[in-house]
């Protein structure tokens, strides 16, 4: 379980994964030589998986964003492994989800404009193996954007 501590770092590192373990530690009332075990620790834990760097892929020319909803053919007993190592081969889709219910898995693609999506869209997702149904959701805008815990 995380104590007190443990939280105080996790927050400040949400706030600014960047930041220098010292700034870190003193944020989190702590010593850098502390912070540093007890985020060893987390690391070792599998609570930290690790930090990383947040792009906007829209600030380099990617103005499309959709989310296709799969419904996959489930005759084949395979159909679920070959769909999803398909999909990671398209370098235009960013996430991919699997869900319980009428929708199989979820797909966020991301193009340029209009027709470099519909040339993924053709070239690239309508090969995908064994889709049953595809449902195109166009996004219009992100309201919330936050991967940050209510540590």
């Amino acid at each position: 379980m995380l104590d007190d501590l443990d939280r105080r770092l996790l927050r400040q590192l949400q706030a600014d994964p960047g930041q220098s373990m010292a700034a870190l530690a003193e944020r989190a009332a702590s010593t850098p030589s502390v912070a540093s075990r007890r985020l060893a620790r987390l690391r070792e834990a599998g609570i930290l998986r690790g930090t990383r760097a947040v792009i906007d892929w829209r600030a380099l020319g990617y103005s499309v964003e959709v989310s296709l909803r799969f419904t996959l053919d489930k005759t084949q007993p395979n159909a679920f492994d070959e769909f999803i190592a398909a999909a990671r081969e398209v370098p235009e889709v960013l996430e991919i989800q699997t869900f319980l219910g009428s929708v199989d898995a979820r797909l966020a693609v991301i193009a340029r404009d209009m027709a470099h999506y519909q040339r993924i869209y053709r070239e690239r997702i309508l090969t995908l193996p064994h889709i049953a149904d595809i449902e195109a959701l166009m996004h219009v805008a992100r309201l919330k954007d936050a991967e940050a815990l209510p540590l």
